[in-house]
């Protein structure tokens, strides 16, 4: 892959053993860069999806197994992951908690635990890796919002409150690294074919006694104007092109893939 535009890079993508994280660290690894997948799973099962990915785009991918509520696995990740491939020059910041409950049905330990996994581990992971970029003059920060970053919702004050506050922070880090080669986006996609959707729309499905078919139709129809899925690859081309020569321009941006969900 010595030819590919980020052959040479280290890319980190967290909450990418399986979904929208393994589709976008694939888009990454496809163009040439070596990857570092992150994600809680069963025994074996990260292992397999790095070394599938490593055969597949010929080059080298490790799985790291860190529970990101927990700052001393980040900072351990980090640092094994630059021994193993060089310091991160692209980290993409898209593991994920979500409760579906009302406020008052909410635990103190679930809502901490959100915003350690879905906002805290983002900004250790930021902070740690921000370093070496600086370091080479050259960066690509990305943080996983969602259409939930710019409207409210019923029973998901923990995924609304994190995805918004993820915008801030991007806006942050972009300011404060406009000068040093290193950029910092927030993609927002729509509804994707995630394992967690697919599950969600089976169980609307048993619920209802219809085809997942029709639940999975009745589910995206209100919300995205094109009335399908947004592909997993469509998310992943956008988080290559901000990678590649095109986005060292794009910096501070919020970037919508939503089927036109925003446009209603």
């Amino acid at each position: 892959m010595t030819g590919a535009m980020l052959a040479g890079r280290h890319a980190l993508v967290t909450g990418s053993v399986a979904g929208l994280g393994y589709a976008m660290a694939r888009g990454l690894a496809l163009q040439g860069a070596a990857v570092t997948l992150n994600g809680l799973a069963a025994p074996g099962v990260g292992e397999a999806a790095a070394a599938a990915l490593a055969v597949e785009a010929g080059v080298p991918v490790a799985f790291d197994g860190a529970d990101l509520s927990q700052v001393p696995q980040i900072e351990a990740m980090m640092e094994v992951a630059e021994k193993r491939s060089g310091p991160v020059d692209i980290l993409v910041n898209n593991a994920v908690i979500r409760h579906f409950q009302p406020i008052e049905s909410f635990t103190a330990v679930q809502w901490d635990a959100s915003l350690a996994v879905n906002l805290s581990a983002a900004f250790h992971a930021v902070r740690l890796a921000l370093p070496g970029m600086k370091a080479k003059g050259w960066g690509r920060i990305v943080n996983l919002s969602s259409i939930y970053g710019a409207r409210g919702a019923e029973n998901r004050i923990d995924y609304v409150t994190t995805k918004t506050a993820l915008l801030g922070m991007t806006r942050a880090i972009a300011i404060e690294t406009a000068r040093t080669g290193i950029t910092c986006n927030a993609l927002c996609p729509g509804t994707v074919p995630s394992p967690a959707i697919l599950d969600r729309i089976a169980g609307i499905a048993r619920e209802q006694g219809v085809s997942e078919a029709l639940a999975a139709q009745d589910y995206i129809a209100p919300r995205h104007p094109t009335e399908r899925f947004v592909a997993l690859e469509s998310v992943a081309a956008m988080l290559v092109l901000l990678c590649g020569p095109a986005g060292q321009d794009i910096t501070g941006t919020t970037l919508p893939i939503d089927g036109g969900w925003q446009a209603r």
